[in-house]
């Protein structure tokens, strides 16, 4: 038997689902009222690859570099979308501006000279 993730959204107007049922699969026996969900639940499917990884790299992020192939920034903007999802990042590091990442942005023509100047204004 395939288990699923619950909706975590109402797929109708994008309210949190409830979860007001639970049953035993050995057993039969259900229970009904209203239950609180884990908040990993509401994680996307490659926000937990990502997270798995991470911690499979027990918090080495040049490791989870290495693993997924990807640069020291997109591991952190990884990270914090993560942690905004759960709720939990903290205000200050969704202002701060990585130069690294605008410089990166800039060499793979991602964005312009004149975008990436405006950026880095913004962040200092």
């Amino acid at each position: 038997m395939k288990i699923t993730k619950g909706l975590p959204r109402c797929p109708v107007c994008g309210e949190e689902m409830v979860v007001e049922r639970l049953r035993c699969p050995t057993c039969g026996i259900s229970i009904e009222g209203e239950f609180l969900t884990n908040p990993f639940t509401y994680l996307k499917d490659d926000e937990v690859n990502f997270l798995l990884v991470f911690l499979k790299a027990r918090g080495n992020i040049k490791e989870v570099e290495r693993i997924l192939g990807i640069s020291y920034p997109t591991v952190r903007n990884r990270l914090n979308n993560v942690l905004k999802s759960l709720g939990i990042a903290p205000e200050e590091e969704e202002e701060r501006v990585d130069v690294k990442e605008i410089l990166e942005k800039l060499d793979k023509g991602e964005i312009s000279p004149e975008e990436a100047k405006k950026l880095l204004k913004k962040g200092g």
